[in-house]
């Protein structure tokens, strides 16, 4: 993501990734945390999954509770998931304004 200032030196949003629904990826909001790099996270249409986060996410990205991400779902079993992005607060906020978060208990 692209962040940009302005003339006063605030911090504003640049480009936003989104869920791609074709590639069955979803928003969702990480619940629990179960060590290495397993996490439970509630997802868009209502169920809890079991996601990991991909090697390359692992010690560069961490996450917390509460933590707004999207998941990308297994091909072979929809009951897990990978984790493919985590946002951040300033996106958090922008997205629910806009009212992509109406599904999700933020």
């Amino acid at each position: 993501m692209a962040r940009k200032r302005n003339n006063e030196g605030e911090e504003g949003i640049g480009r936003v990734r989104f869920p791609k629904e074709k590639e069955g990826e979803m928003f969702g909001i990480v619940q629990q945390l179960h060590g290495s790099n397993q996490i439970k996270v509630l997802c868009q249409d209502g169920k809890e999954r079991m996601c990991r986060i991909p090697g390359k996410m692992r010690k560069r990205v961490w996450m917390r509770q509460n933590d707004l991400v999207i998941i990308k779902l297994w091909d072979f079993q929809p009951s897990k998931a990978d984790i493919a992005w985590r946002y951040l607060g300033n996106q958090v906020e922008w997205l629910k304004r806009k009212g992509y978060l109406r599904d999700l208990p933020i």
